[in-house]
């Protein structure tokens, strides 16, 4: 059996989807179905410039397919991925949680757990269920300050989730 230039695009091809394995953001997919594609080209006998081109074309239309229309049907409602610690979080409120094993007082921010100081007394260790509002995060620390006993927010909110 002969090499054929097209099975070096279906190995790229492979590489590159495997590697989608590990970052799940879809472009590393898109590049491979473009290889898969180069290679059928390449199978059709066109020289190196067009499955240069082919590869281009079909990159540049498979990529954005990618990231825009199908990573976002993978993803949970609601959940912005890659915008924890840009400030979007600032001024919404949350219930402090106990950690399991080590019982660190926290707070769930896009589903992960952030060990949390009180701005105004420095303290680390607050009662389950108390509510706090997010400031800002320090390394990864986040930063928060008591919200006000006296309205009925206990009531409403419950442990793990943010309120609205």
């Amino acid at each position: 059996m002969d090499w054929n230039p097209a099975y070096s695009w279906l190995v790229l091809a492979l590489l590159l989807s495997l590697a989608e394995l590990t970052s799940g953001a879809m472009v590393l997919l898109a590049l491979g179905i473009a290889a898969a594609l180069t290679a059928a080209v390449t199978a059709l006998g066109l020289s190196l410039p067009w499955q240069l081109l082919s590869m281009g074309i079909f990159a540049g239309v498979l990529v954005p397919l990618g990231v825009m229309v199908i990573r976002p049907r993978f993803s949970p409602k609601g959940v912005a991925y890659g915008t924890t610690g840009t400030g979007v979080e600032k001024g919404n409120r949350y219930t402090t949680l106990l950690r399991e094993y080590d019982q660190a007082t926290g707070i769930k921010v896009n589903g992960d757990f952030f060990r949390l100081r009180v701005l105004e007394s420095g303290q680390t260790e607050l009662p389950e269920g108390t509510q706090v509002v997010f400031k800002r995060f320090e390394g990864t620390t986040a930063l928060v300050t008591l919200t006000p006993s006296d309205t009925d927010d206990r009531s409403r909110a419950t442990p793990n989730t943010q309120e609205s």
